[in-house]
């Protein structure tokens, strides 16, 4: 008797199944290490041998661009592409921020946050005609702050205009070292963070930013050396994520896909190895990367009309320099502090999708809506709260979340904010069993739980499930900034029991799926921990 064997699953099954296997509930834990030998951490700081570097001046702290002028258009006027400007780029989106040092052990902060600070992003630069700088292919070593040169132009040296893009790439084993088989989601968010990042630097220095839509992976991965097993003997592959086309004149035309050629007879530099001696290894974030990745380009999607929300009119009078690059990650809060009512209002309101930074890099339906744990926010009541970022989503929530939830609008909420009261309650200790038992969940003034409209996502490919993951770091990234600029802290929460988050608001089935959590309050600070400067010894 011949038996026909099971169709093989699609890349969507595949990225679906590992959704569903990395999940965290108050049962069982996703699968990881039952040991972490602190000692033998991957290196955090990819190099490449050989490869010709520039030096970057160190200038970010010297520009002026006050932090709400980012989200008026045409309030800054563009920065001329030059090497100091690409180097402010970079400091302010993926360079170091700080060392802090406590007992023994000494660590980097960086202006682009990390799950665990263990950072699997990699920055690459394709820069052509920028003054002072060689046209080709760089890779970012943010521990010197420097540029290596891994494959030159092979397009002259010109008196054109320079155009530039950033290239990002994630290694998973950083997660995975920690965080077993679900690093690959904490890889995506952390890819979402580094995009928001970079389109929060372009706006300081003038810049528009915007996705490339026209390379599918594989070219991706060879435009950037990524494909180049040689360049990587012993050492930890790199995963292609995503091109940025930075627009540093909004006034001229600019076409994001005409990527200059390289010279690839002559690339230079060799990957170092950030683990000599791994553990374990965890076959699954290798399937779910494979079909995900986008096997064909596709054009951007037309622009779509959203809600006409009005212009974001922020509070903050610092300059952005200042308060991108002194983002921390909050540890503890202050358990008794309670944030100003207007203060939420403004955090809430930087998550709208409007056409400023970060979301205009996006050009994508926001698909990400916000359910809102409040604890102690003066004025308002605690409980719990939706923000559906899109009139169509919240009617779909309505419709699938608990019938006893009222739906009401807080009183004094300003009118286009699309904010709900679900139900009165204090949820400081569900929400703190729901974030793995952590204290930060509860202690803060608000936490919440980013829900993803999933099923239709995943609908149109299995890339999408990257793109979610992506939606859900940029708006962590604009929490983090925006909780900055107020005088508080946030922290990103990827430990979170998915599917009791969803039994407590009554969804069954994948319609919505929680892909992040994030929480705001006032943070505690350990006298215990040195900081030092980022780059000690170096002068602008």
């Amino acid at each position: 008797m011949n038996v026909a064997a099971a169709p093989a699953a699609t890349p969507a099954e595949v990225a679906i199944a590992y959704h569903e296997r990395t999940k965290h509930s108050l049962k069982r834990y996703a699968a990881g290490p039952e040991t972490l030998d602190w000692d033998g951490q991957p290196d955090p700081f990819r190099q490449f041998a050989g490869a010709a570097r520039t030096e970057l001046p160190l200038l970010a702290d010297q520009l002026d661009t006050v932090y709400a002028d980012l989200f008026v258009p045409g309030a800054v006027a563009p920065a001329p592409l030059s090497l100091a400007a690409v180097s402010t780029l970079l400091e302010l989106s993926v360079g170091l921020t700080a060392w802090k040092e406590l007992g023994p052990d000494r660590w980097a902060v960086r202006a682009n946050p990390s799950s665990g600070n263990l950072h699997p992003t990699e920055t690459y630069v394709i820069a052509q005609n920028v003054p002072a700088l060689p046209s080709g292919l760089h890779h970012y070593a943010c521990r010197d702050h420097v540029l290596e040169l891994r494959c030159p132009s092979a397009e002259a040296e010109s008196a054109a205009a320079g155009r530039l893009w950033i290239g990002l790439s994630s290694i998973h084993w950083r997660e995975a070292w920690k965080y077993g088989e679900r690093a690959f989601r904490y890889c995506q968010l952390d890819t979402g963070h580094a995009v928001a990042a970079f389109r929060y630097a372009a706006a300081a220095l003038g810049w528009r930013a915007q996705l490339v839509r026209g390379l599918d992976s594989a070219a991706l991965a060879a435009l950037l050396g990524l494909d180049r097993a040689e360049d990587f003997p012993g050492a930890e592959r790199e995963e292609p994520e995503l091109l940025i086309a930075i627009d540093a004149d909004p006034g001229a035309a600019f076409v994001a896909d005409a990527l200059p050629a390289l010279d690839r007879a002559h690339w230079t530099g060799t990957a170092n190895v950030l683990d000599r001696h791994p553990m374990y290894r965890w076959p699954v974030i290798d399937e779910v990367a494979r079909a995900t990745r986008v096997t064909q380009a596709t054009a951007a999607p037309p622009p779509q009309a959203g809600p006409d929300y009005p212009p974001r009119l922020p509070p903050a009078t610092a300059r952005a320099a200042g308060v991108i690059l002194g983002r921390r990650s909050a540890q503890r809060f202050e358990a008794k502090y309670h944030m100003p009512r207007e203060t939420f209002w403004s955090l809430l309101d930087a998550l709208l999708p409007r056409a400023v930074a970060p979301f205009d890099v996006w050009e994508r339906p926001a698909a990400l809506h916000p359910i809102v744990f409040v604890h102690k926010v003066e004025g308002l009541e605690s409980g719990l709260y939706a923000l559906p970022r899109l009139p169509a989503a919240g009617d779909v929530l309505r419709s699938l979340l608990r019938d006893d939830f009222e739906w009401t609008r807080p009183e004094g909420c300003p009118a286009h904010l699309p904010l709900y009261r679900l139900v009165r309650n204090d949820a400081r200790g569900v929400i703190r069993t729901l974030s793995c038992h952590q204290a930060i969940a509860g202690d803060s003034c608000f936490s919440l739980g980013m829900l993803a409209t999933f099923d239709e996502a995943m609908a149109g490919g299995a890339e999408h499930y990257r793109y979610l993951f992506w939606e859900a770091g940029m708006i962590g990234q604009a929490l983090y900034l925006e909780a900055e600029a107020a005088g508080l802290r946030g922290t990103g929460i990827g430990c979170y029991f998915d599917d009791d988050f969803h039994h407590l608001l009554g969804l069954q089935g994948r319609q919505f799926q929680s892909m992040y959590h994030f929480t705001v309050g006032r943070p505690m600070t350990d006298a215990r921990i040195v900081s030092s400067p980022a780059y000690p010894g170096r002068k602008a």
